[in-house]
């Protein structure tokens, strides 16, 4: 159980990491929006292809209010729930199984 409960601390770790990386490039992309970018830019398409398809399905269900995106705010709110909720459940559940050995 010890690898196990090592395995899901670790995993937790890694997804946390990633989910901060991730709300990171949302930010930027949220930013450069602002200042109309050449879409020829690599860095550009890379931030659009990486955060449109958690974007696009968010502004399906919320459309631009008044012309503003709130589709990002959304996405960040999310990736923070997720933060506050999943990683430690999950450490908690690595926890527990290595108590049990």
């Amino acid at each position: 159980m010890f690898a196990i409960s090592q395995f899901i601390n670790a995993l937790a770790s890694v997804l946390d990491i990633l989910l901060r990386l991730y709300s990171w490039i949302i930010i930027i992309r949220a930013l450069i929006s602002w200042v109309n970018p050449d879409p020829y830019n690599p860095i550009v398409q890379f931030l659009y292809r990486s955060t449109e398809p958690v974007l696009r399905p968010i502004r399906r269900i919320i459309p631009p209010l008044g012309g503003i995106d709130i589709s990002p705010l959304i996405a960040l709110i999310a990736i923070y729930f997720l933060q506050i909720w999943l990683i430690p459940v999950l450490r908690h559940l690595a926890w527990q199984l290595s108590g049990t050995v």
